[in-house]
């Protein structure tokens, strides 16, 4: 059931209970007391009234299944409401002779023993409704605290994660300067040494003309 509809339930049932007080006091008055009285069952009569059209607003909004039970109620309710209006109406028309004053007087107290301990049980009902409602709220806010939590945890652990990703690859491009820097200083230990392997041929038939020469010369004498 909605939280909403039980909470108007709730409400509606503590005025009506006072209404039905309220009409029996009004009944045992007279004078400018029982204007004051019926003024306030009146006020009160108005409000109730508010309370069945939010009821019924809120009911009509709600899954078929859920709202044809809470429509019955509600029949239930204006009937009761109707009830205590017609009470105020002869209330406030005087045509009460004192035995059927006495009547009202005690038909109204009976009413309202009846109609408090039903209300009674109907507040009952709807608070152990809505502390079942907070338990369910309660632990849904714990759900998704844990939730939450879990969700924390995961985005530290994938900021790790990235971090450790980015060194990784700070690292791999410090590697990667190192090899070409050692590609450079390798190719030019290559080029240097062929170079020099040139140089020293270049020496070797140098030589090796020069001592040909002293020695054709040393012969040709």
């Amino acid at each position: 059931m909605s939280s909403v509809f039980e909470g108007y339930e709730r409400h509606y049932c503590e005025l009506s209970a006072n209404l039905s007080k309220n009409c029996t006091v009004a009944a045992s008055l007279d004078g400018e007391q029982k204007k004051q009285k019926v003024s306030e069952v009146k006020t009160g009569i108005d409000e109730a009234e508010a309370l069945i059209r939010k009821m019924d607003l809120e009911a009509r909004s709600l899954q078929p299944s859920i709202k044809a039970g809470l429509l019955a109620k509600l029949r239930e309710y204006k009937s009761d409401l109707n009830n205590i209006k017609s009470e105020v109406k002869k209330i406030v028309t005087g045509d009460l002779n004192p035995s059927a004053r006495d009547e009202l007087l005690e038909s109204g107290m009976v009413y309202t023993v009846t109609a408090s301990a039903d209300q009674r049980e109907r507040l009952m009902t709807s608070t152990e409704r809505l502390n079942k409602s907070g338990d369910r709220i309660k632990e849904s806010r714990r759900t998704m605290l844990e939730t939450e939590d879990l969700g924390v945890s995961i985005l530290q652990d994938l900021h790790s994660q990235r971090q450790s990703l980015l060194h990784a690859d700070n690292t791999l491009h410090g590697v990667d300067d190192n090899v070409s820097k050692s590609k450079k200083i390798l190719s030019n230990i290559s080029r240097r040494m062929n170079r020099n392997k040139w140089i020293i041929t270049t020496i070797v038939v140098v030589l090796v003309l020069v001592i040909a020469s002293i020695v054709y010369f040393k012969v040709s004498k």
